[in-house]
């Protein structure tokens, strides 16, 4: 096939390259052959199946995914058709693409016999999106309520227990073990509030251009002095990735939070976490009050082999006090979802027994273009 190079004219005259505006796009848009071999492909196929443009073209598509799969099964449909096929809902897995979930529209080429335009859509995107938003929403309700328990719950509490303290001083000794308990558990009451305070709104976020690798090596220390001594780490890094625009405090508590449950959840022994960073094109949300689209290229995943998050837990995991475990307070989530919409990212996960992914998306430094 010949490359056809379409250009597309604004009234100013100004000429756009066809393949600028596929790459604009955040689905999967690729072009096979009658032998089904890939001979274009867009940025976000290249992130679908994994490899560069240039290495794709001249692969076959049923060298990456089962002869069973729906997605071959629609192509010849539309060959035998002539005329675009479109199917919702589809599963397309393997080792080679991962598990997705999409929307596939197959559009033959009439100029061209046998060749045929496929469209894939994943279905996580408008979940994310709305996630993401959800995410949000609970934690400006956790902020507000904060903000209540640290006036009215805090201080009465402080008086019971400095109460109990000297009562304490007075009882029985056969009494005693009671007044230590009022303390105890107004301590415990207290330090909830503290958990619950950071996320009270404390100004502008200051940020700044941060390597997110050291901030993952010093959460990857921490981790291996102490609640991850049992874990066998795999470390897969972009070296080049840019610096992600942000706060190095608030970052690390994001990726302490996720190392710590993933130390928690993976089996002891046996346990492995896997760190991962990419740089994801063409990765961009629209967001409200900006005529811009937010870039979201900086991935960092956090990966464990424990069981898996509960169905009933997944649709309200980042929501306050849901958590698993018996003794959790459930706020640890809820504050990673806050720090990164804070951050203008997003946080995504996936959960299957024996792999456990939790994948955010963060801003890299803006350009002085965009800053001006």
């Amino acid at each position: 096939m010949k490359k056809s190079v379409i250009k597309l004219r604004r009234a100013a005259g100004t000429a756009i390259d066809a393949d600028a505006v596929l790459n604009a796009l955040a689905h999967v848009v690729a072009v096979v052959d009658p032998e089904l071999a890939i001979v274009h492909v867009n940025t976000a196929g290249e992130q679908f199946f994994q490899g560069s443009a240039a290495y794709l073209k001249g692969q076959r598509l049923d060298d990456m995914l089962p002869a069973d799969s729906p997605l071959f099964a629609l192509i010849r449909q539309a060959r035998e058709a002539g005329h675009p096929v479109t199917e919702y809902h589809v599963t397309l897995s393997s080792p080679r693409v991962g598990h997705h979930f999409v929307n596939v529209q197959a559009c033959p080429i009439a100029e061209l016999a046998g060749y045929v335009v496929i469209n894939l859509q994943e279905q996580s995107i408008a979940a994310k999106i709305d996630r993401q938003l959800t995410h949000r929403g609970a934690a400006r309700s956790v902020t507000a309520l904060a903000a209540m328990l640290a006036h009215e719950v805090k201080n009465p509490v402080s008086g019971i227990r400095g109460a109990a303290q000297l009562l304490e001083q007075s009882v029985e000794p056969a009494d005693r073990p009671l007044t230590r308990l009022i303390r105890e558990e107004a301590d415990r009451v207290c330090a909830l509030v503290d958990r619950m305070e950071v996320f009270s709104a404390t100004g502008p976020l200051q940020r700044e251009g941060v390597n997110i690798h050291e901030v993952l090596n010093r959460v990857l220390m921490l981790a291996k002095s102490s609640f991850g001594r049992h874990l066998h780490v795999v470390e897969s890094y972009d070296p080049s990735l840019p610096p992600v625009y942000g706060n190095r405090d608030q970052l690390t508590q994001v990726f302490l939070n996720l190392v710590k449950n993933a130390a928690e959840a993976a089996p002891d022994p046996g346990g492995e976490l896997v760190m991962t960073t990419a740089y994801w094109h063409g990765v961009r949300f629209a967001v409200p009050g900006r005529r811009s689209r937010v870039h979201l290229p900086l991935m960092v995943s956090v990966q464990d082999n424990g069981e898996g998050i509960p169905e009933d837990l997944r649709p309200h995991l980042f929501d306050p006090f849901v958590t698993s475990k018996p003794r959790g307070s459930g706020l640890g989530l809820a504050l990673v979802a806050k720090i990164i919409g804070d951050h203008g990212g997003v946080i995504e996960f996936q959960s299957q027994p024996k792999r456990t992914v939790f994948r955010v998306m963060l801003p890299m430094v803006p350009s002085a273009e965009e800053g001006a």
